[in-house]
């Protein structure tokens, strides 16, 4: 089964910098181009970053541009989001998932920021 563990998450203040990390298994990671995705309270989800399969190719959402970067480690099994410059629009819980054929999603990490 493909499934998605996402970690990192936590509360900081605007202008702090997480780094979520999100543990793959089920599936040949490689073979597979991954995004994160974002979802705040009362939101629908969002999708803020993606990733090919081998990782030359990224891209962000222009709401998080020049703040996030995703970044992948095949042999790891993980796909990482540093966010960087925070904002309190940033404040959701983070999803990673296959940008396509999308597994379950898994549990999320929280993101706060607040002052």
């Amino acid at each position: 089964q493909v499934q998605f563990v996402e970690s990192g998450g936590g509360l900081v203040q605007p202008g702090g910098s997480l780094r979520l990390s999100c543990a793959a298994s089920g599936f040949i990671l490689s073979n597979y181009g991954i995004g994160w995705y974002r979802q705040a309270p009362g939101k629908e989800r969002e999708l803020v970053a993606w990733i090919n399969n081998i990782g030359n190719l990224r891209n962000v959402a222009d709401s998080v541009k020049g703040r996030f970067t995703i970044s992948r480690d095949n042999a790891k099994n993980t796909v990482y989001l540093q966010t960087n410059s925070l904002k309190l629009e940033d404040t959701a819980v983070y999803y990673c998932n296959r940008y396509n054929f999308m597994g379950a999603w898994g549990p999320g990490t929280q993101v706060t920021v607040s002052s």
